[in-house]
């Protein structure tokens, strides 16, 4: 396989811009090798840039990699993005993966404005380590994962790490529905397309004001509460 567009900078994978070049390099500063410094980059993704779902699900900033650094916050194809970046800095093959999935966790107003709890275009990172391609998830940072009860995506370089079934509290969480595939770089025309017909009023609008974390604690702190009541 030509591994070259996944070491090229992409327009959203965009390894070459100096902010991620200069970010790539201080969190890995000091590896002993690739592995350890994919690690560093993929705990340090996870929880030091906020998941945030209620940004502008239209503004192609919020999909590329040197944005998403530079706001501090992305939902998970932003984040999937800059992992995928950062990777390529340091010579590792990245792409870019998508699912469609089932989220039984998320905040009441997402959902008002979503009006499904099925996600498309969902995505994760693809690494290339040790001659094979592995799956990892730096969507969910673990102070929101601390406050809703779910572990945090650990990833150790030679197993995927995709979202868990089940919450610690044994609720489901997240649930793959349909495979979309890999690319060497995110394709925005397509994805935008396609959430324009499943979320229109999400599209309309330039996000949500308020806080998803703290929302989506409520929601899920409530839960219990809800199912003992309906015993």
């Amino acid at each position: 396989m030509d591994m070259s567009q996944f070491l090229a900078a992409g327009d959203f994978v965009d390894s070459g811009a100096p902010p991620v070049i200069a970010f790539t390099k201080s969190t890995v500063e000091g590896a002993a090798d690739a592995g350890t410094a994919i690690l560093r980059l993929y705990s340090t993704i996870r929880d030091s840039i906020i998941y945030d779902p209620y940004l502008s699900l239209s503004d192609p900033a919020n999909y590329r990699a040197s944005g998403v650094l530079a706001l501090g916050r992305g939902f998970c194809i932003g984040k999937a993005a800059l992992l995928a970046a950062s990777a390529r800095v340091i010579g590792v093959p990245a792409r870019v993966g998508y699912a469609d999935v089932r989220n039984h966790l998320t905040s009441p107003r997402f959902y008002e404005m979503a009006k499904t709890d099925t996600f498309i275009w969902h995505s994760y990172t693809e690494l290339y380590l040790s001659g094979r391609w592995v799956k990892a998830t730096p969507a969910f940072d673990r102070a929101l994962c601390d406050r809703i009860g779910i572990k945090p995506l650990q990833f150790d370089g030679a197993a995927d790490s995709l979202f868990q079934p089940f919450d610690q509290a044994g609720r489901r969480h997240m649930e793959y529905l349909d495979d979309r595939g890999t690319f060497a770089d995110v394709p925005f025309d397509t994805i935008t397309a396609d959430f324009r017909a499943t979320y229109p009023s999400m599209m309309e609008s330039e996000g949500l004001a308020g806080d998803f974390q703290s929302e989506a604690v409520a929601e899920t702190l409530g839960q219990p509460q809800a199912d003992e009541k309906a015993r």
